[in-house]
């Protein structure tokens, strides 16, 4: 992957880019989505911003070997404090981290927010999480993607400020309003795993000497939850 040739993941996060966002990338890495999309013509103007001294440097390369200086500005900082209000930001992207951490990085970030028309967030995991921060600070959920790449399954949300509260039921904070409407055969692929991955560990508490009944109990009321989000009826992964 190069910022000429994204990734899978990043090329569906950069499809979601509004034309002439300005834009900021945290969490940036080497800087490939910022730059792609000023190569590709999309945007003119970006921060790049890193937490990490090796990830900066890298980004700091990759804009330079492009000659891109006027058009990303690469900033070490943690999270939105890359952002400067003269950068007249209104879209950010967060990719790649869990979504307890991008939650995190929004809420120590929120004074940052204000003009900001729209995020795009990629959480690796925890995505129930980062959605019920959204919905607790008045952002609604505009859309939602599902990808697989490398045996990785992603989801992609798009959120965008809501004037009045946006309500979501546990179950879409869950598995994601959109993908509810939309499921696909990498959403009922991502959940038959789970499903796979409880089902042995419940098996495996039913082996204990001292066995937690309640736990079980527990696991398998949700595993009959997202059975209902699959409409997998006939899954039998529990002995």
């Amino acid at each position: 992957m190069d910022e000429k040739h994204l990734s899978a993941r990043l090329a569906s996060v950069a499809s979601l880019v509004p034309l002439n966002a300005r834009i900021a990338d945290i969490g940036s890495d080497h800087a490939y989505l910022p730059a792609a999309l000023v190569l590709d013509g999309k945007i003119k103007f970006a921060i790049a911003g890193e937490v990490v001294k090796g990830p900066f440097e890298n980004a700091v390369h990759e804009i330079q070997a492009h000659q891109l200086e006027e058009n990303i500005i690469p900033r070490l900082a943690d999270g939105l404090a890359a952002i400067k209000d003269k950068d007249n930001i209104d879209t950010i992207t967060i990719a790649g981290m869990g979504g307890s951490l991008i939650a995190s990085i929004l809420e120590r970030g929120k004074d940052k927010l204000e003009g900001v028309k729209r995020l795009i967030l990629q959480p690796n995991v925890g995505e129930s999480s980062l959605r019920e921060w959204l919905m607790n600070n008045r952002y609604q959920i505009t859309t939602e993607k599902i990808i697989e790449e490398d045996g990785h399954i992603y989801e992609i949300i798009v959120a965008e400020p809501s004037i009045v509260p946006f309500r979501y039921s546990q179950y879409e904070l869950d598995f994601g309003p959109f993908l509810l409407e939309n499921k696909g055969p990498i959403f009922v692929k991502k959940w038959r795993e789970y499903l796979q991955r409880e089902g042995q560990v419940i098996n495996q508490m039913k082996q204990a000497k001292k066995i937690p009944v309640d736990k079980i109990d527990q696991l398998q009321r949700r595993l009959e939850i997202v059975k209902e989000a699959i409409k997998d009826d006939n899954w039998n992964g529990i002995n």
